[in-house]
């Protein structure tokens, strides 16, 4: 996945790329609806280059639902837990303007985007900027680059990935199977606990077609792209349950985001095989820090 913002993401010549999504047939047991859905993207940037071309302005990347952008558990003598894990590093590395978002964990969209476009402002020094959003990170920058329109935030572009623009089942089966009885008391233990709930009902189906989607159009001007991603998860994964859930409902998914949701603007296409949180890099750090742990050799 880093190759692959490396790769495509770079946004130096952006006016001047041709931005269509190729379709294609996955191999293997993948789930053959994907090929009905645009590009598929398996081992195409598999392989790291040692250069890539520098965007002329800076990217922004903007965290999803419960993110942050470096969390320090170890006090000043240690290295913080980057939401970004490796890929801001991969980006500066290759002379790449970077400017990290932080926005309230699971707040309401509204706030979300306001402190999104508080952060660029402050950040960016009133340079133009291309946002990359992870996941819920994309329904908060769609909010604020129409409905808040920040006199000192100019976006040239805007790409998504795995962002629910169509809503999440997942969502909506988590709501429901709670229902009124469980749910007030569930939120109140978390309101109690400082941890904001105003986002959860934002990510069903029902609140982005009737509310959010028809009251938020995209900006002429800005440059919308996206990217989904599918995976047929292990028994042990985190996202075996949300997975079978979405999949009756909406069709392939990461786990959380069905790739019909994920699909706005130009869609670029499908990774296959990844998973929502193998988008950010999570999931392979983990592996290698359980394997470390337990004294695997990596081959």
């Amino acid at each position: 996945m880093r190759s692959k913002i490396l790769e495509d993401l770079s946004l130096s010549n952006i006016s001047k790329r041709q931005w269509k999504s190729e379709p294609a047939y996955p191999r293997g047991s993948v789930d053959s609806r994907i090929s009905e859905l645009g590009r598929t993207i398996e081992d195409d940037f598999a392989t790291i280059r040692e250069k890539y071309a520098t965007p002329k302005h800076p990217i922004v990347l903007a965290h999803g639902l419960l993110g942050f952008d470096e969390l320090k558990l170890g006090g000043r003598f240690f290295r913080g837990v980057q939401y970004w894990r490796g890929i801001t590093d991969a980006l500066r590395a290759n002379g790449i303007e970077v400017i990290i978002a932080s926005v309230p964990a699971s707040a309401r969209i509204e706030e979300r985007a306001a402190k999104l476009s508080r952060d660029i402002a402050e950040k960016a020094g009133g340079k133009s900027v291309n946002i990359i959003a992870h996941s819920m990170g994309g329904l908060d920058a769609r909010y604020m680059i129409s409905r808040l329109q920040p006199e000192r935030v100019n976006v040239l572009s805007l790409t998504t990935i795995a962002s629910p623009h169509r809503g999440s089942s997942f969502a909506d089966f988590f709501i429901n199977e709670l229902g009124p009885d469980y749910l007030p008391r569930i939120y109140g233990w978390l309101s109690n606990r400082g941890i904001d709930t105003g986002a959860f009902k934002q990510l069903t189906q029902q609140y982005m077609k009737e509310d959010f989607n028809p009251n938020t159009p995209d900006a002429p001007g800005v440059r919308y792209f996206s990217y989904g991603a599918c995976v047929d998860p292990g028994i042990l994964s985190p996202f075996k349950h949300s997975h079978i859930i979405v999949q009756k409902r909406e069709g392939p998914n990461d786990g959380l985001v069905s790739v019909e949701s994920a699909m706005w603007g130009t869609y670029k296409g499908t990774l296959i095989g990844v998973s929502h949180l193998d988008l950010i890099n999570w999931t392979n750090h983990l592996q290698f820090w359980a394997w470390k742990m337990a004294g695997i050799e990596r081959k």
